[in-house]
């Protein structure tokens, strides 16, 4: 199956002809191509997104949110066609995959729902017969970067604030997950939304990432990825001083302390670890557990973890693999420098042995014990289905090792002290944090990190209001 790229409503093949394989991550084989862009093609994009950028924010609001809610409706007839391709190119197993579809739509129908939500400021000046305004405009044309683990809903978590607020937008899915992408603008030109409104690009972060991220025409870039890859694009935009929300990577802290819910706790680290096989952003990175309920812990999350199988993603029979041969390998080194670093594997720990899953990027659940703060699949954002337990003396020990991270995406904090779970809302320096809570993430929350977990971020009317950029005008009369 071919699949084009979407230039000014046109589906387009690559200036010179290239194209891209898609490939299957629970078989290891192409299904799929994609064109390869080239400079030319993104210049052809960005003309035809600043060209519309204008007209479409003339448009009342509500108008553009009228062709948001045509996208959703769209999405909602291809659904069955979506979930397929999300299996297919993500290996997201079929329940996820149903799920991503409709987290997709409510994201958009959100951001739809805003248009009449949109407001500045009137306040008052400090002269007689004058008025100070507040308003809130849009950036012009926006680049979207998408992440390969979500590859439909992060489409729709930036395209349905991006439009709502009247900027237009670049889309560039993840070279390993392009398809649903084309797919999706299929249903944006059915749904009737104006030329140039949407683009998308696929290639490579050379030919085509840098002369979008470097270009000056795009005046805001959001980007959902890791930590190297938000640095990457802040340096690349820097020139242009282009506004940037950054969704990077981080390392969950998972904190269960001694008056814990244990069974419940339990149920919740594992599912946070291995959801889509742990690529997930704010999926359970680390147990951090007190030491008193340690042995414990372990034993029940072991027993737990144990009943989470490997199986076909299109028959939902069970973890799916991890979408790139790069990120299997990466999975594979983390393992083994934590085990030569001295942690023990208690469960998985390679790739599986049945003729069935030989293919593909396959890797077991696993789980590590005997870890440290210094282990190495502590210190990195694993993204995948390892979860290293590392025992702690107390509530502030978990603090120091969770604070002292670079990153500062989420948390986990199990207790039923309400001192101690209320001095974490002041203290710990993540951008959000789940108390008694298994993962989650609403459409009307807001969902960011802290320091080197990215600038801005998504969702709700904070997410929206970051699609604009305030105007004061001092009037007199």
């Amino acid at each position: 199956m071919y699949y084009q790229c979407f230039i000014n409503n046109e589906f387009i093949d690559a200036s010179n002809g290239a194209r891209m394989s898609v490939v299957d991550p629970a078989n290891g084989k192409q299904w799929a191509t994609v064109p390869a862009c080239t400079s030319d093609d993104v210049a052809r994009a960005l003309l035809s997104s600043q060209t519309a950028q204008k007209s479409w924010a003339q448009l009342p609001p509500i108008e553009r949110a009228q062709h948001i809610h045509a996208i959703a409706e769209g999405l909602e007839k291809e659904r069955a066609l979506l979930e397929e391709l999300l299996i297919k190119e993500q290996g997201k197993p079929r329940a996820e995959a149903e799920a991503e579809v409709t987290d997709t739509i409510r994201y958009l129908t959100y951001s739809a729902e805003a248009a009449r939500r949109l407001r500045g400021d009137i306040l008052p000046s400090d002269n007689p017969r004058e008025q100070l305004f507040i308003y809130k405009v849009p950036y012009g044309v926006t680049l979207g970067l998408m992440a390969y683990n979500y590859p439909l809903a992060l489409i729709g978590r930036k395209v349905g604030p991006a439009l709502v607020t009247g900027n237009t937008m670049i889309i560039k899915p993840h070279e390993a997950t392009p398809v649903t992408a084309s797919v999706f603008c299929r249903i944006v030109k059915e749904a009737g939304v104006p030329a140039g409104v949407i683009n998308m690009l696929t290639g490579t972060g050379a030919e085509v990432g840098a002369p979008l991220t470097q270009s000056p025409t795009v005046r805001l870039i959001t980007l959902t990825g890791s930590i190297r890859a938000g640095q990457m694009v802040a340096e690349a935009s820097a020139r242009n001083i282009t506004a940037l929300s950054l969704e990077l990577g981080g390392s969950a802290p998972f904190i269960v302390l001694k008056d814990a819910d244990i069974d419940a706790a339990v149920d919740a680290a594992v599912i946070a670890r291995f959801a889509n096989a742990g690529q997930v952003c704010i999926c359970n990175e680390t147990v951090l557990v007190e030491e008193s309920i340690a042995d414990e812990f372990t034993q029940k999350l072991l027993k737990r973890a144990a009943k989470v199988q490997l199986g076909d993603p299109a028959t939902n029979g069970g973890m799916g693999p991890i979408t790139t041969s790069g990120a299997l390998e990466r999975v594979e080194k983390i393992v083994a420098d934590s085990v030569a670093g001295g942690a023990k594997i208690a469960l998985g720990g390679k790739r599986p042995s049945d003729p069935q899953f030989q293919s593909g990027n396959w890797y077991e659940p696993t789980v590590l014990v005997d870890a440290t703060p210094e282990t190495a699949a502590v210190q990195s954002e694993i993204f995948g289905p390892v979860l290293p337990i590392v025992r702690v003396k107390d509530y502030e020990h978990a603090l120091s090792i969770a604070n002292n991270r670079p990153d500062g995406l989420s948390a986990y904090l199990w207790t039923q002290n309400p001192s101690v779970y209320m001095d974490a809302i002041q203290r710990l320096e993540t951008g959000t944090i789940f108390l008694n809570s298994g993962i989650v993430g609403y459409i009307q929350g807001y969902h960011n990190g802290h320091k080197l977990s990215g600038v801005g971020g998504e969702d709700g009317m904070h997410g929206v209001e970051g699609y604009l950029q305030k105007r004061t005008v001092y009037q007199k009369f």
